[in-house]
Parts: structure tokens; sequence; C-alpha cells
């Protein structure tokens, strides 16, 4: 009976945790100070891209606290904002030998490889972040923009559409391919 009150016990301090990260998730904000945890040194995003196709990585930013049990992942987020092409390819090339079914890796080595002009590489790992997680939106707004880089308007235009079924509340993805197909459309004349 004991041990039937003590497992119920630590299921309920289990569950009311899980539920406090849910519902507030600056909790750990908030009990910090509490606990004697000191702040995190806060890092800039990462300034705009100067491809007029590539309007934004985002998700660049350091927000992520899973990013921080990753040298290599953070070490690449770092070379990304540097915008350190070769340099994060590097280090998410070795995150990714150590996480190989994890679609953000994937994501963001394609968007070094579109960086540099490598739509091969690039499209390559978008499709594999696609594999991973057929829902990951911010690998279907890059690979659309890799497919204006080439030229072919209808395949970012399905990625488009795509995008409208996964965000079904507005999404920045959406709204940054949906910009860029109608920029390509202006520079192309249509």
């Amino acid at each position: 009976m004991i041990r039937a009150v003590a497992l119920a016990m630590m299921l309920g301090v289990l569950v009311s945790g899980v539920a406090a990260h849910i519902i507030t998730p600056g909790w750990r904000t908030a009990i910090a100070p509490l606990v004697g945890v000191r702040d995190r040194p806060v890092e800039t995003a990462a300034t705009a891209e100067a491809w007029p196709i590539c309007t934004s990585m985002a998700s660049v930013a350091p927000d992520a606290d899973w990013a921080q049990l990753d040298p290599d992942f953070k070490a690449g987020k770092k070379a990304l904002r540097a915008e350190n092409w070769s340099g994060a390819i590097a280090a998410f090339e070795l995150a990714a030998l150590r996480d190989p079914t994890n679609a953000d890796i994937q994501n963001y080595i394609g968007y070094a490889y579109r960086r540099m002009r490598q739509m091969g590489p690039a499209i390559g790992h978008y499709q594999k972040a696609l594999l991973l997680n057929a829902r990951h939106r911010s690998a279907h707004e890059h690979l659309g923009e890799a497919y204006l880089v080439l030229g072919e308007p209808a395949k970012a235009q399905q990625l488009l559409v795509a995008l409208e079924n996964l965000c079904l509340l507005p999404c920045e993805e959406y709204d940054d391919l949906k910009r860029a197909i109608a920029a390509y459309k202006t520079l192309a004349g249509h």
C-alpha cells in the first residue's frame, strides 16, 4: 500500500512537471532566481540574408535548450550566425553522425549549401529533412526557395501549398516563401 501511494505521488509530480513545462514555457526563467540558476548570456540573432530570394533563417537564433547538449550542433549554429557556411556544414555533419534522424540538422546543412550556391547538395539535404519529418516547415520553405533559385517556380508553389496545409495558423515559413515567390515573379516579369 505504501509503495502504491509513493508511486502515485511520484507519477503526480512527473505529470505536473510536464504540464507546467507545456502550459507555461517561461517557467524556467520564473523559478531560476529561486533555485540559484545564473542567467545565460544572450546571443544576437542572425542578420538578414543578402540573397533576394532567401529571406530568413529565423531558427538560427539560439533558443533551443537541447542544442546545448551537442557541441557540434552548437558550433554549427554559431557558424551559421557568422555566415561561415563551410564551417557550419562541417560542424553539422559531425552532429549528424551522432543524430542521423534529426531533420533540423539536415535542414541547416541544406541551408549552408544553398548559401554557398551549391543547389544539388542543398536540395538533397532539404529532401532528407522532409523524409525524416514531413511536417518540417522550415525545410519546406528553404526547399521552395532553392527551387526558385533554379528557376522552378511550379515546384516552389507546390511547397507553398504544402506549407498552407501544415500551418493551421499563420506561420513565418509560409509568409516567407509566399514573398519569395512574389519577388521571383516580379523579377521574372510574370
